[in-house]
């Protein structure tokens, strides 16, 4: 959801800033004010491509910047999400030389990620490079969202078995190439197989080695440490005796001050642990042994191991995985027909459970299909498009075709009239027509529709009269479940905007024609729909204005 705009040095606009309402927001003035320029904002904010004519005459370059809410960035480490991020500030520069620069909340981004992250949220209905309605790949996301968990979980369902197949289908061909391998990379993978299964090296064997080894080669020294310990602990003269002696004295004091038995109490505990010191350091000591050709033997198999790790390391686990890996290729030539066999049985298996799972789903999307084009022909009626009427079209596509949205293509067609031809979405040369489909669309989807917000621009091209006020009545309803901005010449629509803005070109300070954008306070509203209804603001006009907007207040109110 957007929750402000602000446009520097784009075309006609010097500087100019939109706080959209949640609901509806309608942008109305003259034709040639530069609404056309705010809607182009709108689109490098989406990530759309940079034009360096789009910068104002004598600027050295141009400025969007929006703040959303209901977005997120992936981490700086490229990984998921961060589920506490709800506010995102995203900014658009574009250089008079074309070049053109994106941060994302204070950090530099590239446009790719800008339009992964903007795009997503906002459907521009009416543009034809934009809308989302026009790219057939985006019509089964609409069925399915609309649907609800009947096909979610046909779904989910077909995904799973679509991976399996996918899994079973890697695992044979990899058998297959196996079996076709040559006969170079089959006696090298035989050589490796032999020399390290020579060795046979054992997981952590090498880290036990090198420990053992240490000691070994170190007998003498770690022998004369834990005797020359014991010693010192234990011996005539050693710390235990004078430990004794220091109690000896502070218990003889004690019979004067009972502190100094304590002090006594507190040498003796000592004096327990040094004597576990003392008989610990005089086994360990009596445990050394020194055996040369033990010794020789260890030296020996950490030379075998150590040569293993530097053809095939740096590490003993890549040793093991060189290993497993030479020894899964002889196995697949040796075994080659019964490995392939059991691949393509589980293969065979993935693709029955597939095409159930897909015959599943097609069911639920062609139960839903006629329902989703009855609901939004209703809203097409309603917007008084006579007998048009959208049909939702659902093909089978051969097996190589799949893909993880299914074994059909969903694409919603145009039917202009009863007993004429239907047609694809993406043909209908009306932008206004195309609007309004997906404004019946959006408003069927309501909250299940994935987009947080709608901009209509040409919605209301060729309407008048009593279409006009289906059209405003359709936008506020879409409004309840979406945030819209609508660009719009009909003074219907523009009362029921809970926010309204007014665009008109001035004259600027250095001369230059400037676009203007104002928020209209509830005074000023009555003027602009009069001038909207008639051209200019008769009394006439804004007694009808005011009636107009009292109207939708009374409504409101109820």
């Amino acid at each position: 959801m957007i929750d402000e705009m602000q446009v520097k040095n784009l075309a006609l606009i010097k500087q100019a800033s939109l706080v959209p309402a949640q609901g509806l927001t309608v942008l109305t003035g003259e034709t040639g004010a530069g609404k056309t320029a705010l809607l182009s904002a709108l689109k490098l904010l989406m990530g759309s491509r940079a034009d360096k004519d789009s910068v104002r005459d004598g600027q050295d370059g141009l400025e969007v910047s929006g703040r959303f809410f209901g977005l997120s960035l992936a981490s700086s480490d490229g990984g998921e999400p961060r589920e506490d991020e709800d506010e995102l500030v995203a900014v658009r520069r574009v250089g008079a030389d074309g070049r053109s620069r994106v941060t994302l909340d204070g950090r530099m981004a590239s446009v790719r990620e800008l339009a992964g992250t903007v795009s997503p949220s906002i459907d521009l209905c009416g543009q034809h490079d934009q809308q989302q309605l026009l790219k057939p790949a985006a019509h089964v996301g609409m069925l399915d969202a609309w649907a609800g968990q009947d096909v979610a979980e046909a779904l989910c369902a077909y995904r799973e078995a679509f991976a399996e197949a996918s899994r079973a289908a890697a695992e044979l061909a990899r058998v297959r190439d196996a079996g076709a391998a040559s006969s170079a990379k089959l006696d090298e993978a035989r050589f490796v197989l032999q020399r390290i299964d020579a060795v046979d090296p054992r997981e952590g064997e090498y880290e036990e080695l090198l420990a053992k080894l240490a000691r070994a080669e170190h007998a003498e020294t770690l022998a004369t440490s834990a005797y020359r310990a014991h010693q010192a602990l234990g011996g005539d003269e050693g710390a235990i005796d004078l430990l004794g002696s220091a109690a000896a004295a502070l218990d003889e004091g004690s019979r004067y001050d009972p502190e100094l038995g304590k002090l006594a109490e507190s040498l003796r505990e000592a004096g327990y642990v040094l004597e576990d010191v003392s008989r610990t350091a005089r086994d360990y000591r009596d445990g050394v042994e020194f055996d040369p050709e033990e010794l020789e033997r260890g030296q020996e198999r950490m030379a075998a191991l150590q040569g293993l790790m530097r053809a095939y390391g740096p590490r003993m686990a890549d040793v093991l995985a060189a290993r497993d890996e030479a020894a899964d290729l002889v196995s697949l030539v040796d075994d080659a027909e019964e490995r392939e066999r059991v691949a393509q049985r589980a293969v065979d298996a993935a693709e029955r459970a597939l095409a159930a799972a897909a015959r599943t789903l097609d069911d639920a999307r062609g139960e839903a299909a006629p329902r989703f084009s009855q609901a939004v022909s209703a809203q097409m009626q309603r917007l008084e498009m006579g007998t048009a009427q959208l049909v939702c079209e659902q093909r089978a596509l051969p097996r190589a075709s799949w893909t993880r949205s299914g074994a059909s293509e969903v694409e919603f067609m145009f039917q202009p009239g009863a007993g004429m031809q239907a047609r694809p979405l993406a043909r209908i040369a009306s932008g206004g027509e195309v609007s309004r489909v997906m404004l019946a669309i959006k408003v069927v989807l309501g909250q299940a529709d994935s987009v947080d917000t709608l901009v209509f621009d040409e919605v209301d091209a060729g309407v008048g009269g009593s279409v006009a006020v289906a059209l405003a009545e359709v936008l506020a309803d879409l409004a309840r479940s979406h945030q819209v901005i609508v660009v719009t010449h009909l003074a219907q629509v523009a009362v029921r905007g809970d926010v309204h803005y007014a665009v008109t070109k001035i004259a600027g300070d250095d001369g230059m024609p400037q676009t203007c954008l104002r928020q209209l306070s509830a005074d000023e509203r009555p003027a602009e729909i009069a001038r909207m209804l008639s051209g200019d603001a008769t009394e006439a006009s804004l007694a009808h204005a005011r009636e107009m907007l009292g109207a939708v207040k009374g409504a409101q109110g109820e």
